[in-house]
């Protein structure tokens, strides 16, 4: 029994390595500058699937093909803005990390600054009214409040 599992084990072993490196993308550049205009696009380029990774990182089908797709044009000699202009065309303006400022995208840009802004107008509404609900309130009591509850508290302490 033993004889027939060493083998089979073995084989398991030396083949676990090839799987890995299967799932690895490999392309082929004609230079160094090519290399390096597919990296910059890759790390620019947002998966449409899975919203908050790069084509770079995503392991998604579509980000694959992505990757693929702008192997292709960079290894055609496109520029980096064609093959930006292209994904754009293609996705939208989503696909970018850092998307233009335009009406569209507007909200994108003002949004954060708006939640800011509104939260403070909340934060010195709120504040200006305690000095006011404080001044609302009675100082003290009057000779007439003071003289019930001492009449109170005397009839409290008899048994």
């Amino acid at each position: 029994m033993r004889s027939t599992l060493t083998p089979l084990l073995l084989a398991l072993a030396l083949l676990t390595p090839a799987l890995s490196l299967a799932a690895i993308d490999v392309y082929q550049f004609d230079n160094e500058q090519q290399e390096q205009t597919f990296r910059e696009l890759t790390r620019e380029l947002r998966c449409p699937k899975c919203q908050n990774q790069d084509i770079a990182d995503s392991n998604a089908g579509l980000a694959k093909d992505l990757r693929d797709k702008t192997y292709q044009m960079v290894h055609q000699g496109k520029e980096k803005q064609e093959v930006i202009d292209y994904m754009v065309a293609r996705y939208g303006n989503f696909i970018l990390y850092d998307p233009p400022m335009m009406a569209s995208t507007l909200i994108l840009w003002l949004g954060p600054l708006g939640v800011i802004v509104i939260g403070l107008g909340v934060m010195l509404a709120r504040a200006r009214k305690v000095p006011r609900a404080r001044q609302a309130a009675p100082q003290g009591l009057n000779e007439e409040e003071r003289n019930r509850l001492a009449a109170l508290l005397k009839e409290e302490e008899k048994p």
